[in-house]
């Protein structure tokens, strides 16, 4: 069913008017650091199901839990040693813990597509933390996009994508990271699901350990795991030192592009402009795009698992 998207600006007016529609059962998308998510209120059976049915999302795929801060994550979540560890560490940030819903703690079991764990965040985007303040309960937010589709990094990124499905959208201008959180399981054994905007090596270097991957699985058993993902319309070739004829070039560093992610190779430039330039070249109608090679270290390992997904096989 088709409605009108407010497009509300991130003043005090717009947070409140956002934390009302979230709290009468609405999907309102905003902003954080690393992409604008689609939010409604985690404990909401109703308003959880609205969000795969807005983003034709599969209920299997869980959601990420957003909160304001670590005593709202441990209210919903029972953390281990390392859990702790990382949240006093890096939250607010871009990291996404997994780990044993707590009983009692109300969170839709569409929210965990069923799982006894729970994935949970507190952003660092002052608009996000406002919001959450405002809403005062956990909001399960993916990223607003039509499922399977390029990440939003700015408001009209949502609206071309979800206009006419949502609510409203909190517009908070650009976001700074421009990626998705890393995702990881900390107890017992340290394990990277998804790499994302904090590097996978500050992650070691504060748990002095080398993150394990999960073990091989048809099953997905935290969000970000789908094997295509952040695509494009366009086909995409990875590691490219040139153009093929036909293919718009998307450039880094010393190889030049139609579009380049960073001219002077800065990983953390190049991500904040992945999701922006695709959407960007998705706008021009290209058919194929090919990829300069992208290091994979740092923001890079985030980058190239993006890349991957995006050019993997489509349903």
């Amino acid at each position: 069913m088709s409605m009108p998207t407010q497009h509300l600006f991130a003043d005090a007016a717009g947070v409140t008017r956002a934390a009302g529609l979230l709290s009468d059962g609405a999907l309102v998308a905003f902003p954080t650091e690393t992409v604008y998510g689609l939010g409604a209120l985690a404990t909401d059976d109703r308003a959880v199901a609205e969000i795969f049915a807005a983003k034709g999302r599969p209920t299997f795929n869980p959601l990420i839990v957003h909160v304001a801060d670590v005593d709202a994550a441990r209210s919903i979540a029972d953390f281990g040693a390392n859990a702790d560890r990382l949240a006093s560490a890096f939250w607010p940030g871009p990291l996404t813990l997994v780990a044993p819903v707590r009983a009692g703690s109300g969170i839709s079991k569409l929210v965990t597509a069923g799982l006894e764990t729970v994935a949970v965040r507190v952003p660092a985007a002052p608009v996000a933390q406002d919001l959450l303040h405002a809403v005062r309960g956990p909001v399960a937010a993916p990223s607003a996009n039509p499922s399977g589709r390029v990440s939003p990094t700015q408001a009209q990124h949502v609206l071309d994508g979800l206009g006419g499905r949502i609510a409203a959208v909190l517009d908070g201008g650009p976001c700074t990271v421009g990626l998705e959180s890393t995702i990881i399981v900390a107890d017992p054994v340290p394990q990277l699901f998804r790499a994302g905007g904090l590097p996978v090596e500050a992650i070691e270097a504060c748990l002095g350990v080398p993150l394990a991957l999960p073990a091989a699985s048809n099953t997905v058993t935290a969000p970000g795991q789908l094997a295509s993902h952040y695509a494009p319309a366009a086909s995409l070739r990875l590691n490219a030192t040139e153009p093929r004829a036909g293919e718009t070039m998307l450039g880094f560093g010393a190889v030049a592009g139609d579009l380049t992610l960073s001219r002077t190779g800065d990983l953390i430039e190049a991500a904040a402009n992945l999701f922006g330039h695709l959407h960007d070249l998705d706008a021009r109608g290209v058919a194929q795009i090919a990829v300069a090679p992208i290091p994979n270290t740092g923001f890079g390992r985030a980058i190239n698992d993006r890349l991957a997904r995006a050019a993997a096989p489509r349903g």
